[in-house]
């Protein structure tokens, strides 16, 4: 069996850039065992693995992720990366939105001049403790911290601690957790309304390059705290990835571009 396989950078217009997602166009449902197998042969942050599904005449699809050791609930730049994949290589037309079947429910993406806008559940970010042994691995002082499922949040004081952050990863690993979040609001002159980045040695990947989920929480925090919405969100990963956010009805819309990078096909 040959199956279509996509290597996208999403949440940004050029390669080498955003955070890189591999797609494969199934025909047919799969082994979860199987699925594992190729996300941890890729070995990117996420896999994606879309299949075509009844859903009363309209084009719909299932949709699972994985990062090279789990599968995951939800995954925005994955997500973003399907939909851009189903329209570029023709199995979707541009004007009809890509609707998914996900464990977090029916999630749908819309393609308008370029950019692509993912319609995600919001998620609630609750202010509270975060272990000291993780905040210790920051090396910093946080203004707050709190917790989204669980997910660790530690806000920072300012764009330039969130970018200068070097994790100790191995003290991290040290820890029961799932995902560490930092963010701070953008400096003067910057462009952007806040930054993140977002740690996750627990399931394999130090850190993601840029992160949907993440701003399916904050955010709803950051328009709460500037009085304003929609927002532009950048992830300081090294490789970097611009995020619009605009939180409204429980509901997070996040928009991005994607290019891909690789096409070709997985033999089994």
């Amino acid at each position: 069996m040959t199956i279509p396989f996509f290597h996208v950078d999403a949440f940004t217009d050029r390669p080498f850039s955003g955070n890189p997602a591999a797609v494969c166009l199934l025909d047919r449902p799969a082994d979860s065992d199987w699925m594992r197998q190729v996300a941890a042969e890729v070995r990117l942050s996420e896999t994606a693995f879309v299949v075509p599904i009844e859903d009363g005449g309209t084009p719909a699809f299932g949709l699972r992720w994985f990062t090279p050791t789990v599968e995951v609930d939800l995954c925005g730049h994955a997500t973003l990366a399907s939909a851009h994949v189903l329209w570029e290589s023709g199995r979707l037309p541009r004007k009809s939105p890509a609707r998914f079947e996900t464990r977090s429910g029916w999630l749908s993406a819309v393609w308008q001049d370029g950019w692509i806008t993912l319609d995600f559940p919001a998620l609630p970010l609750t202010p509270g403790p975060v272990p000291a042994a993780a905040v210790a691995a920051l090396g910093i002082e946080p203004v707050l911290t709190g917790t989204c499922g669980t997910r660790w949040v530690v806000e920072a004081e300012s764009e330039e601690v969130v970018r200068s952050l070097r994790p100790d990863f191995e003290r991290l690993r040290g820890l029961k957790g799932r995902a560490l979040i930092v963010t701070a609001p953008g400096a003067a002159g910057s462009g952007c309304d806040f930054v993140t980045r977002y740690f996750a040695p627990w399931v394999g990947v130090d850190e993601d390059p840029v992160t949907g989920a993440a701003h399916c929480a904050l955010g709803p925090f950051w328009s709460a705290r500037l009085g304003r919405s929609p927002l532009r969100a950048y992830q300081a990963s090294p490789r970097g990835g611009w995020v619009r956010v605009d939180s409204a009805g429980g509901r997070v819309r996040l928009s991005g571009q994607a290019v891909t990078v690789i096409a070709g096909t997985w033999h089994e």
